[in-house]
């Protein structure tokens, strides 16, 4: 009452004065212009038929009609023509693959396109001077690419994807959970995912990282092990309208999988049944991303000494955990008790698929500065060391 009688207000509250409400009043201008609007696009649309179809498409959210028979041929191209490569590499081998059908692609990466990989043959940076590239180059700003690209999701007619390392997420954190909390597509390309990267140190080394995004709702984290699974986590990413999709890639080249048409078409599943052995298995192993190749290895050797193993490929934890019980249960029976993951990321976040009674092959520490190779046998991400784990188990 006394700061209204100070400023000379005589009205009373919740009262807005007539000329004042006239002044904000945006009812009639807002009508007039959507009317105008729309007259400008019935006319477009009459003019340029095949160019508004294609424009509602993109606003609508909706991919291209050859997608799934193209992208489903892509991948099976890619799994008949074995590659070992990193899967940042392979990742951007998906993006050439997939951005031949995707215009509304606009991607980007905070200063670290040629270590993330992220440009492909279609690319065109957007600059001050030309506006029609497909590119953003952020610069070191982690958080501000993530809440632009947040931007990009919301207003429509774009899929957007951003790049930077694993380690770096941390500085995106905030935006990429808002991504989830908003439900918005937003597509983020993390590579250099693990103790792999080597002599640039624990500080630059993803740990607990993995973990961290797994765990945020509505968030969708893959980690591929060969060009095969990255592919098909670039698919899922593409065609996810209703939150973000993390894609976790490696530095260091991976080993292809030997799979069957089942096998590559159960990869979108989020885990499925890589190896087997005949009947129930004894003891099943659990890894992602470089990891898997050394599970294949270490089931070898194990399957040689008569032990009946089964491996699981399980890249999208959140995805198998959405799949139905019968399909879960084919996968990690529960009578099979004696169960070992391993990943170079942090451990406890395994114990929801092994249980308590099982093993880990993960990180309880920070990392260190050597050559990936060395770090690999110092933290135990060996053949004998998983071998050796299992059998704790089986015995």
């Amino acid at each position: 009452m006394a700061t209204r009688q100070q400023l000379g207000w005589e009205h009373g509250p919740f009262e807005i004065p007539t000329d004042v409400y006239a002044k904000w009043d945006a009812k009639q201008a807002g009508a007039e212009k959507e009317a105008a609007w729309n007259e400008k696009l019935a006319a477009y649309e009459a003019a340029y038929p095949e160019l508004a179809a294609e424009f509602k498409r993109r606003i609508n959210g909706e991919l291209p009609a050859e997608w799934e028979e193209k992208a489903t041929q892509i991948i099976a191209d890619l799994q008949a023509t074995p590659a070992n490569i990193a899967s940042r590499k392979a990742s951007q081998n998906a993006l050439e693959a997939f951005g031949a059908m995707l215009p509304e692609f606009l991607g980007g990466s905070a200063d670290l396109a040629p270590s993330n990989l992220t440009m492909w043959s279609g690319s065109k940076s957007l600059t001050a001077e030309d506006a029609s590239g497909n590119y953003i180059h952020y610069g070191v700003r982690e958080f501000g690419m993530t809440a632009i690209m947040n931007g990009i999701a919301l207003h429509g007619g774009f899929v957007p994807y951003g790049a930077t390392f694993l380690m770096f997420m941390e500085y995106a954190r905030n935006a990429m959970r808002m991504a989830a909390l908003m439900k918005v597509q937003n597509i983020q390309v993390y590579t250099h995912d693990s103790i792999g990267l080597g002599e640039d140190g624990p500080t630059h080394q993803p740990v607990e990282q993995m973990a961290s995004l797994r765990l945020t709702p509505n968030m969708s984290t893959w980690r591929p092990c060969d060009q095969v699974e990255s592919a098909v986590a670039w698919k899922f990413a593409i065609e996810r309208k209703d939150g973000p999709t993390s894609l976790i890639f490696s530095r260091q080249n991976l080993a292809q999988q030997e799979r069957d048409p089942q096998q590559v078409a159960d990869i979108a599943k989020g885990a499925y049944v890589l190896k087997d052995c005949e009947g129930t298995p004894e003891l099943i192993l659990i890894a992602t991303g470089s990891e898997v190749e050394l599970a294949v290895n270490a089931a070898a050797e194990l399957t040689s000494e008569g032990k009946k193993v089964r491996v699981v490929s399980m890249p999208a934890t959140d995805v198998f955990d959405k799949q139905d019980e019968a399909y879960r249960e084919s996968v990690l029976p529960s009578s099979v008790t004696a169960r070992v993951a391993v990943e170079a990321g942090i451990a406890d976040f395994w114990y929801k698929y092994v249980g308590f009674g099982g093993k880990i092959v993960g990180m309880t520490t920070f990392g260190e500065s050597a050559p990936a190779g060395e770090l690999f046998k110092m933290f135990g991400f060996t053949t004998e060391n998983v071998v050796s784990t299992a059998k704790t188990l089986l015995n």
